[in-house]
């Protein structure tokens, strides 16, 4: 399928200068414009696509890539599909979802289809094949995460990196300086754009407080209870005094009873932040402070985006973050408080 990019070669412009004769929402002269459609006819660039462009109309349809494999984590899938579902629908826009584990196939097919007036893009891998359909495509598209390259691209996400330096300040202003960050499994920091993000600057911002830090992950693919265990054990017979948590429930939940049966306390022994949780550590049996990631704020600024987009009117390519919150629950307090 010939790209939008091809198509700018052809004609000799730029993309943008395609895109604006598509969609009719810039003016574009007379001559340039030809030149685009002969392009256009040439090279077979997305004919369905262009016609219902340059015809000015709208399906009302926005595409949602989140491919859905064996070691995804469900609920939190299931969260933020929810959320972009509802957030689409309450601008009057239905969706279609885009679930095979090949999500390149799916996207490149529906952003040649002009089935859908712009692509949202979930479960974002740091080096995603997605992005190279996005800028080859005149389909808008936002991204829910950060890939490495995303120059050009619009891209949404929760501040990661100043919530792990909310969290490890946290724990440094309290006097801590043993700290450990149990992250996701090892699959996780391989396939998604956060968790390696949430690392370095835990790690980093660490050494800048003069503290030392030790992070493990919580399983190969799937959280590991023993593995869990083990390193809960490990963290307090090191002196760990801190521990930053950026993984699921499942593994806050083993870590307080592993921390119970070593006879630690939360917080007066051993205190505890969960960084980008997207459940609520306020129904604990101990509620933990949390820096929440909530899965409504992503989706619905990427739908404005994206609707901004369809319409032709101007957005920022590059990061649009999120600050985050940090909740107090009071599980954070000096070491050796009890």
């Amino acid at each position: 399928m010939a790209g939008i990019d091809e198509v700018a070669r052809a004609a000799g412009v730029s993309i943008s200068t395609v895109s604006y004769a598509l969609s009719g929402k810039r003016p574009v002269s007379a001559d340039t414009r030809r030149r685009i459609q002969d392009a256009v006819q040439q090279l077979g660039y997305s004919p369905n696509a262009g016609a219902r462009m340059l015809a000015g109309s709208q399906t009302n349809i926005f595409a949602l890539s989140e491919p859905l494999r064996a070691d995804s984590h469900a609920p939190s899938h299931m969260a933020f599909m929810h959320a972009m579902t509802v957030a689409a629908r309450r601008k009057e826009y239905d969706m279609l979802l885009l679930t095979d584990e090949d999500a390149s196939a799916g996207m490149k097919r529906v952003a040649a289809s002009g089935l859908v007036d712009a692509i949202l893009v979930l479960d974002v891998a740091p080096a995603d094949p997605r992005v190279a359909i996005a800028r080859a495509s005149a389909t808008p598209t936002v991204f829910v995460g950060i890939p490495n390259e995303h120059d050009e691209l619009v891209c949404v996400d929760l501040d990661f990196e100043s919530a792990a330096v909310q969290a490890v300040d946290r724990l440094a202003d309290a006097g801590h300086r043993e700290i450990g960050l149990i992250g996701g499994s090892r699959r996780a920091y391989e396939k998604s754009n956060f968790p390696p993000r949430v690392r370095s600057a835990v790690l980093e911002r660490a050494t800048e407080r003069g503290m030392n830090a030790t992070a493990v992950a919580s399983g190969e693919v799937v959280t590991d209870r023993d593995l869990v265990r083990r390193s809960v054990r490990a963290f307090v017979g090191a002196g760990v005094t801190g521990i930053v948590l950026h993984a699921p429930e499942e593994v806050l939940q083993v870590m307080l009873v592993e921390l119970a049966a070593l006879g630690k306390s939360v917080p007066n022994d051993v205190s505890i932040v969960s960084v980008g949780s997207s459940f609520d550590t306020d129904a604990l049996a101990t509620p933990v402070d949390s820096i929440p990631l909530v899965p409504q704020n992503s989706c619905e600024l990427a739908v404005d985006l994206a609707i901004e987009l369809v319409a032709g009117r101007p957005v920022a390519s590059g990061l649009h973050l999120i600050p985050p919150t940090y909740l107090e629950r009071g599980s954070v307090a000096a070491p050796g408080s009890a």
